[in-house]
């Protein structure tokens, strides 16, 4: 009988992280899921029945130690899932520190913050750390400046991770995912001035598809990079 694994996600609310929590808790693993307040921890712990939740601002990530301290993290981490992220586009002589600031600290600092944290319990459990990175972490587009320098740096994170952990049973996965039918995909479309229409981009749930085939691979094997893009 398979174990029932522990996954602690951000990002769960919506598009691919939404999509993942969901696979997983149907097959009856238990989750962990980090929400930015009180009020949204509700709301997941409503959506998930019977999963934990964690609150922490991953937006100012120099405070999650302090908000931990206050609560009970989880004894065992199979995989830690980092879905959470933001976008906000435009020109580097147009976008402020503020921007900058803030896609840094959610997309890549708090990233870095939280897997600082849950490594022991990874450790223990020869476990799994996923980055949903994305296109603009392979190349840099106009307009896409900050955000595309956040998820480069995930990129370099994740693989300096993943040489410092594989002595530790460690996995790290990095999924690049091309433009996916979210909530963020209609935020981008609104920023760019165009219209959209779900049914032109990538399904979350394909994409958690990638994602679970690397969390389930057998030990003698590991995905480093796994890049998905629109099929249509």
């Amino acid at each position: 009988m398979r174990r029932m694994a522990t996954h602690v996600i951000t990002g769960a609310g919506s598009g691919i992280g939404a999509a993942v929590a969901r696979r997983l808790h149907a097959r009856g693993d238990d989750l962990v899921l980090l929400a930015r307040d009180a009020g949204r921890a509700k709301e997941l712990a409503e959506q998930f029945p019977g999963a934990r939740t964690l609150v922490g601002d991953l937006s100012d990530p120099d405070k999650l130690s302090w908000a931990f301290s206050h609560q009970t993290l989880p004894d065992q981490v199979d995989s830690l899932l980092h879905f959470a992220g933001v976008v906000e586009l435009g020109e580097v002589g147009e976008t402020t520190p503020k921007s900058w600031r803030n896609q840094l600290n959610v997309n890549l600092i708090a990233p870095a913050e939280l897997t600082r944290h849950f490594l022991p319990q990874l450790r223990a459990a020869r476990g799994h750390v996923v980055f949903a990175n994305s296109g603009a972490g392979l190349n840099a587009h106009a307009g896409w400046g900050a955000y595309a320098a956040s998820k480069h740096g995930l990129k370099a994170l994740a693989d300096s991770l993943r040489q410092e952990e594989h002595p530790n049973g460690v996995r790290v996965t990095s999924v690049y995912p091309g433009r996916t039918a979210s909530p963020m995909q209609a935020k981008v479309h609104q920023q760019e001035g165009k219209d959209y229409d779900a049914s032109q981009w990538i399904d979350p749930e394909s994409v958690a598809t990638t994602v679970l085939t690397a969390l389930d691979l057998p030990r003698d094997a590991e995905i480093n990079d796994l890049t998905v893009r629109p099929g249509r």
